[in-house]
């Protein structure tokens, strides 16, 4: 990012952080919502004052106890200002946190990939020799995925020197201090999946998952947020009793499980940032940027239109033609 921008950005943060908007969402719309921020390899010094600041403003619950007062089955009654903390993926790093856990007595929630944790096996959009953006990638069907990486020599069964995830010890470790859950076998696009593979990915992490480590997997982590309704029937036929995706906003009682929302947060975020993001503002604020930048495309075609329609020749109030 230019140096310009990054100024801007940061007096974008300062001027959002003391406006008060953080406080007066927080206060008064957040206090009756749940709250579920995503973060995916936070070091361990980041993690440690983000959980203390969030600890200080919110209720920190877990995604279990949310799951509990949906099912209405047990007399369960969530506190004002709840938040919910997930990390995607299940990195290596994650196991840093684990002391934090336990110091903050924050229920964090970890989605594994089940066919990378425990292995040598690197994550695709991680791959140092990709030949485009990891995001473009993501928007071809996963045949043409797989095949683009597998020119550059990537491939998912493919074992490197090092692992980019926890290991069955860690995990073991963890595991009665974080709840673990389904993140997919390797992570695709699962939208460019065909049918078959979309499935396969879904239950298999699933079935790894609890038949490796014992555990109760019953939520899903759609990668990259990317689902369709299909996802949704995969999932609910699978066993999962609910999904997270990447879609801002707050959840209650209503929201529908299988289209949690999460709100982002970056790894390495100043507390400022911390503060806007997980208040849902920095959000609202790109969906208005975003809103508005599409209505200016669409002012931009219909003049476009507009001049379609018009004679080659347009005079001016100066008498000179112009040729459009």
């Amino acid at each position: 990012m230019p140096k310009a921008r990054k100024g801007l950005k940061k007096i974008l943060i300062r001027i959002l952080f003391y406006s008060g908007l953080p406080v007066i969402t927080r206060e008064l719309i957040q206090r009756r919502k749940v709250t579920i921020l995503v973060l995916h390899d936070p070091k361990a010094d980041f993690a440690s004052r983000y959980f203390e600041w969030l600890s200080r403003h919110y209720n920190i619950i877990g995604l279990d106890q949310y799951l509990a007062f949906r099912k209405k089955d047990v007399a369960i009654r969530l506190p004002p200002k709840s938040l919910i903390i997930t990390l995607d993926d299940g990195h290596v790093q994650n196991y840093n946190l684990l002391p934090l856990a336990k110091k903050f007595n924050i229920p964090l929630t970890v989605f594994l990939c089940s066919g990378i944790v425990n292995t040598n096996r690197h994550y695709w959009f991680r791959f140092s020799g990709l030949p485009s953006s990891s995001e473009s990638l993501k928007l071809i069907s996963e045949q043409d995925r797989l095949r683009v990486l597998g020119q550059v020599g990537f491939y998912p069964e493919k074992e490197f020197e090092y692992p980019q995830a926890l290991n069955k010890a860690q995990i073991t470790e963890m595991k009665d201090y974080i709840n673990f859950q389904g993140h997919t076998v390797f992570h695709p696009c699962l939208p460019r999946c065909c049918d078959t593979n979309s499935m396969r990915e879904i239950e298999l992490s699933k079935k790894q998952l609890e038949q490796e480590y014992n555990f109760s997997i019953n939520a899903l982590a759609y990668p990259n947020g990317d689902y369709t309704e299909r996802e949704i029937q995969f999932a609910e036929k699978a066993g999962y009793s609910c999904a997270v995706t990447v879609s801002h906003g707050y959840n209650d009682d209503k929201t529908d499980l299988f289209r949690l929302n999460r709100l982002y947060v970056g790894d390495g975020d100043s507390i400022k940032l911390l503060a806007v993001r997980a208040s849902g503002v920095w959000a609202f604020l790109k969906y208005i940027l975003s809103t508005l930048a599409r209505s200016k495309d669409r002012i931009k075609w219909r003049l476009f239109l507009l001049l379609e329609t018009l004679p080659v020749e347009v005079s001016n109030p100066a008498g000179v033609f112009l040729e459009v």
